[in-house]
C-alpha cells in the first residue's frame, strides 16, 4: 500500500493519482476545514463522495464528527454507505479518556461489516488493543510520538512484530508525518502505510542535485548539436 495522501482537495488527489504514487486518501475534519470544505457534515460527505469515486478501488478514510457512542455508530453507517471504498475513522478514545470507542470499533467491524481506521493513537499498546477489537487499520501518529521524546521507528517495529506474531490482520498506518525522511524510515520500520501531505510528496521527488544533473544533460545535448 505504501503511501496515502493526506488531503481533501480534489486537485491534489487528481495530481498524485495521475502520478501513480498514492494507494489511498486520508481525511479528517481538520483537513477538510483547512482545505476549504464548507457546509458541515453535508459538505464533508459531498467532498468524500467525489474523492472516493475518483480513487476507487483505493480506500478513503472519513472521520466521524462526534464522540457519542450512538452518534458514532449512526454516522459511521451513513459514511460507509457513501461509497464501498470508504473506511470510517474512529478515535481510540474520547477527549476525556472515554473508553466506549473500542466498543464502537468492534461493533462496526463485526456486526455491520464496516471497515474501521482506528486513529489518534500514540503508542503500540493502543494500536494492539484496536487491532484486537477488529480494526482494519491502526493509525499511529509518528510525528507526535517523536515530539514526545520517543523513537517512533522502535514503536512501529515492535507493533509490527506483535501484530504478525498474533496473526492480527490490521494494517499499520503512520500519520502526523513531519519530514520527508519519515516516509522511508517508517516504511522500513514495518509500517504498511504512511500518510503524506502534498508538500512532502514534492519533497520526496524534487532533489537539487537531480535538477543540476538534468540541466547538465540538457546543456551538453545542445553542445553536441553544435559540433
Amino acid at each position: 500500500m505504501a503511501i496515502f495522501l493526506d488531503s481533501g482537495k480534489i486537485e491534489d488527489v487528481r495530481k498524485y493519482l495521475a502520478w501513480g504514487v498514492i494507494r489511498g486518501v486520508t481525511t479528517n475534519p481538520t483537513i477538510f476545514f483547512n482545505d476549504g470544505v464548507t457546509g458541515g457534515v453535508k459538505g464533508m460527505k459531498a467532498r468524500a463522495k467525489e474523492i472516493a469515486d475518483l480513487i476507487h478501488p483505493y480506500p478513503l478514510s472519513l472521520e466521524v464528527t462526534s464522540n457519542d457512542r450512538g452518534q458514532m455508530i449512526a454516522q459511521a453507517l451513513d459514511f460507509a454507505s457513501i461509497a464501498e471504498n470508504i473506511n470510517v475513522k474512529i478515535t481510540v478514545h474520547g477527549p476525556q479518556g472515554e473508553t466506549e470507542n473500542l466498543e464502537v470499533v468492534h461493533e462496526l467491524e463485526t456486526r455491520h461489516d464496516v471497515r474501521v481506521n482506528c486513529t489518534a493513537m500514540m503508542s503500540g499498546q493502543q494500536c494492539l488493543l484496536a487491532a484486537l477489537a477488529g480494526a482494519s487499520y491502526v493509525s499511529l501518529f509518528g510525528g507526535r510520538v517523536n515530539n514526545m521524546g520517543y523513537d517512533s521507528r522502535e514503536e512501529i517495529s515492535r507493533l509490527r512484530r506483535v501484530l504478525d506474531l498474533q496473526g492480527l490482520g490490521a494494517q499499520i498506518i503512520i500519520g502526523s508525518t513531519r519530514e520527508v525522511l519519515n516516509v522511508i524510515e517508517w516504511l522500513d520500520a514495518g509500517a504498511h502505510i504512511v500518510t503524506v501531505t502534498p508538500n512532502l510528496i514534492q519533497g520526496m521527488l524534487v532533489h537539487p542535485y537531480t535538477k543540476e544533473t538534468v540541466q547538465m544533460f540538457l546543456d551538453d545535448a545542445k553542445k553536441c548539436e553544435q559540433v
